[in-house]
Order: structure tokens, then sequence, then C-alpha cells
């Protein structure tokens, strides 16, 4: 049994809890792929060293999950996070930035699976356009940006140009009415109210890792 709530508010939910959510659906969609019917928070959170009581506070916030004493059903579970992280309908992604990191985005399965769709790969670089990149699309000019925008009805823009026009690139996603922007350049980008940005830097988490092997892990 599940109350799934559709009115929950958003400016309660924090980063943090969205990001556990999209590691519980990976965890329940390998426990479906082996097919296990139904599990308890406990044996959730034990198979895949999560906490139990942080499982059931977070989905507290979306509705009420699951029967007690029984668990959750695995598959009603999968469908429900699904559809809480949106991914039962289709969002659409324009890349600009045709590098090698852009040509290993287009070709990840999970980053163009059934709830996201790549529908652009844009560069200004003129010895680029007209490229094929591996899945099919044709490397199309970076200016044209806003007519593919609406045209397409693109909802998310992906920045995986060098440092340097990485900025630039984000005002022009903003002006052809982006709002979600997933930026991969090596710099921190800025948007105006109302745009979120995410930016993805592997450096980072590798300097964190180099710091703790120079000064000390930390006891858990």
């Amino acid at each position: 049994m599940s109350l799934l709530r559709s009115n929950f508010d958003v400016n309660s939910i924090s980063a943090l809890t969205i990001a556990r959510l999209s590691i519980y659906l990976r965890c329940v969609e390998r426990l479906a792929a082996l097919g296990v019917e139904t599990v308890s928070s406990q044996e959730l959170a034990r198979r895949f060293n999560l906490n139990p009581a942080q499982i059931r506070k977070d989905f507290a916030y979306f509705g009420e999950f699951g029967v007690r004493g029984v668990g959750y059903n695995v598959v009603e579970l999968r469908s429900y996070l699904r559809e809480i992280l949106g991914l039962d309908m289709e969002h659409r992604l324009v890349i600009v930035g045709v590098g090698n990191l852009a040509m290993a985005l287009a070709n990840y399965s999970r980053f163009t699976g059934q709830s996201f769709l790549i529908v652009g790969m844009l560069d200004a670089n003129p010895e680029k356009i007209g490229m094929k990149t591996p899945n099919g699309l044709l490397v199309e000019d970076a200016a044209r940006l806003a007519e593919i925008v609406p045209q397409r009805n693109v909802e998310i823009g992906v920045i995986t140009t060098p440092a340097p026009a990485a900025q630039k690139v984000c005002d022009a996603m903003v002006s052809s009415g982006l709002r979600t922007i997933l930026n991969f350049a090596p710099v921190q980008v800025k948007g105006p109210e109302g745009v979120l940005i995410r930016s993805v830097d592997l450096r980072i988490y590798l300097e964190e890792l180099a710091f703790y092997l120079t000064h000390g892990i930390p006891e858990s």
C-alpha cells in the first residue's frame, strides 16, 4: 500500500535527500532484477550499506510506502521513486561542446536511457559541425541554440566546453529559455534566479581523497 503525496513542499526537500532517492532507486532496481518481491527498510539498508532510519525519514516526505511488518513491494517502490524523481516522463537534453566527454555522455546508456533523450549536439568549431556522433546525431552550430531549444522541446542544457567558454554558453542557454543546466566544464558558472545549475567536477572529489590520504582518513 502507498499513499504517494503530490503536494509536498519542494523547498523542504534537501539536495542530499534527492541524491539519496537516486541511490535508493538504483538499489531497488537491482533487487527487482534479482527477482526480490518485497523488502523492508532494514533489509534494504543491510544489503546496500544504508541507514534504515534515514530511508524511512526520506520516504516520509513523499508519502506512506509499504505495509507495516511486511515491507515495500519492490516493483511498486521502484515506480514511486521514478515518479518522485520525474523519471516517468521524457526529458530532452542538448549538449554544447562536442569533445571527448560529450561523445562519452552521448554513448553512456544511463545518460541516454528512457527518461533522458539527447536531441542536440552543438559546437562552435566549424571543423566539427556536420560530424556524426555515436548516438547518430549530427553536430550542429552552437549559434542555433536559441532556435533548437523551443523547436525540440529541450528542458536541460549540458555544458561540456573548455572552461573559458562555459559562462558564455550558460548565458546563451538561459537566454534560449533553459532553466536547468548541468555543467561539466572545470569552472563555476552562474545564472539568474530561477535557473538551477549543477556542476560536476571530478577533480574536486579526487582532491578531497588526496587531502585525506595526506592528513589521515577520519573515523566513520
